[in-house]
């Protein structure tokens, strides 16, 4: 039931992206308002994920996950009612706020489970989620916003938060809560959970990984299909799909390559990040032909894919080491932190530049970032290398 409900949660997602996306195109926004719209589905979780991390302390995550699948799925409902990319705008920034409270739970109950299921599951959640996200979500938007228009298909969204609502019973029944004392719904609690990042050196350079996957990926999410049906002249349907083709890689390294990241090891899954998602970039920024970026799309997906596992691993070890709330939350907050660089830093230089040459700009910042981490990632190895050998036996 696991897998199902986060399978449902991004089938949502994902048709709930491309649906903004080709909407916001039909609306006739340009390219700083498209970045705008895409880089507002993350602001209210960058300002959320650590209070609602406090929140499921206190509450218990599954009154949170109900909450926040209700509102937001109304929102949903109601987004078409105004056909103006401002709008649609608000309504995407409002959505953002209540997102946390869906993916921050799951992710609170996951954590607790990846203890029994072991590191060599650890992309099998990740995957579930994708699976809806990246190939059937995708894939189902174009259909849907055919034959039941915009109104049709945000109505359809909205009534899959509410399906997911029916289903958490079952998942967060099997919750246990922590038995050490909560922390206390005070601002010092968010510091101090920020504060982590100054204090410990490999949970930073997990995050600066992070950082750097999700502003490609969310670039990559968001522009690939305005950039492929002015670049290379695709329908809706061939734009969208895709993506589809990113997440048959992202989703196969997710599901099979877990056990490969411990045996090789974490810098050797980081080396071949920093050469294959390059390679994609590098496809993506200069091709006009509908092969080469489906080529593109499937590299970067096989070099995210392995760049999520490692990190992963690595969170759920930091996360034993200093606890798991505390990483979960600040996890939470990264990754939409790149989301939103990738998407709104990437719509406003795009207008300049050409939304398709941000494919390079991305390729030399992905490995800045990357290689900085590598070298942090390095450093600590030699001072923690005692919980690594036992994680890769099990």
């Amino acid at each position: 039931m696991f897998a199902a409900l986060s399978s449902v949660m991004g089938i949502s997602v994902g048709v709930a992206k491309v649906t903004t996306t080709l909407y916001a195109m039909e609306l006739r926004a340009n390219e700083a308002l498209l970045g705008l719209i895409a880089g507002s589905q993350s602001v209210g979780v960058l300002l959320m994920s650590i209070p609602i991390g406090l929140l499921v302390d206190h509450l218990g995550p599954s009154r949170l996950f109900v909450l926040g699948s209700l509102v937001a799925g109304t929102l949903y409902m109601a987004l078409p009612a105004v056909p103006t990319p401002v709008f649609l705008l608000v309504c995407t920034t409002a959505i953002s706020f209540f997102m946390p409270m869906r993916f921050v739970s799951l992710s609170t109950v996951f954590m607790q489970q990846l203890e029994t299921v072991g590191e060599g599951k650890a992309g099998w959640y990740r995957g579930t989620h994708m699976v809806g996200m990246f190939l059937l979500g995708p894939m189902l938007a174009a259909a849907l916003t055919k034959a039941l228009g915009f109104q049709g298909t945000y109505w359809l969204i909205g009534a899959s938060f509410l399906v997911t609502v029916f289903m958490s019973p079952i998942v967060f029944g099997r919750y246990a809560a922590r038995s050490t004392p909560r922390r206390e719904l005070r601002l010092s609690g968010v510091r101090s959970d920020l504060g982590l990042l100054a204090q410990d050196v490999e949970l930073r350079g997990v995050c600066l990984i992070e950082f750097a996957a999700q502003s490609v990926n969310s670039f990559f999410m968001f522009f690939i299909i305005p950039i492929g049906v002015a670049v290379a002249s695709l329908t809706a349907a061939e734009a969208s799909g895709l993506l589809a083709w990113q997440g048959v890689t992202y989703i196969f390294a997710l599901f099979s390559l877990g056990g490969l990241v411990g045996r090789v090891g974490h810098e050797r899954i980081y080396l071949t990040s920093l050469v294959l998602v390059p390679i994609a970039l590098f496809l993506l920024g200069l091709s006009g032909e509908l092969n080469l970026l489906r080529a593109g799309g499937l590299i970067l997906g096989l070099g995210l894919g392995l760049l999520q596992i490692a990190n992963l691993t690595r969170i759920a070890r930091i996360g034993a080491r200093v606890g798991r709330g505390k990483v979960a939350g600040l996890h939470a907050l990264v990754g939409p932190s790149g989301g939103l660089f990738g998407s709104t830093v990437g719509g406003l230089v795009g207008k300049s530049l050409g939304l398709q040459s941000m494919f390079l700009l991305l390729s030399v910042l992905f490995g800045l970032l990357v290689a900085l981490a590598r070298r942090t990632s390095s450093a600590v190895a030699a001072v923690h290398p005692a919980p690594t050998e036992p994680a890769a036996a099990e």
